[in-house]
């Protein structure tokens, strides 16, 4: 993923740092149930990364995404623009956010890049438009 780069307001971002902080953070997912581990970077507006993972519980509906995580961790920071997400699940296979985590996304970002490691070091990036017209929101 060396040089993954893409534009924002006419400005080239390296999105190769976001892609492995996915990465490299699934790997401290709480997933005891679904054995399914994601990690989720989040990109803020000021070129802050901030990182999650899933939690799990016995109770499924006390679960949280790592998106969700990545995000309120972005917001606790003061952050509350954010610009793009990596999403990091099982290795080359995109796990898109589930419908609850786009509408949290929206919040902060119509415009969202979200991106999907793949294989061959190789990435998919869709927006958050795309996965979620016409959310609710603001």
């Amino acid at each position: 993923m060396k040089g993954v780069v893409s534009m924002y307001n006419n400005k080239k971002i390296n999105y190769s740092i976001l892609l492995k902080s996915a990465t490299r953070v699934r790997e401290r997912s709480y997933s005891p149930y679904s054995k399914l581990k994601i990690g989720a970077a989040v990109l803020t507006k000021t070129g802050k990364v901030f990182t999650g993972t899933n939690v799990e519980n016995a109770s499924y509906g006390l679960t949280i995404c790592a998106e969700r995580v990545a995000v309120f961790n972005a917001v606790t920071a003061g952050e509350k623009e954010i610009i793009a997400v990596a999403i990091a699940g099982p290795k080359g296979k995109p796990v898109p956010p589930c419908g609850a985590c786009r509408q949290v996304l929206s919040e902060f970002g119509c415009d969202v890049s979200i991106l999907f490691p793949a294989k061959n070091g190789k990435y998919i990036e869709k927006k958050l438009s795309e996965l979620l017209p016409d959310s609710f929101g603001k």
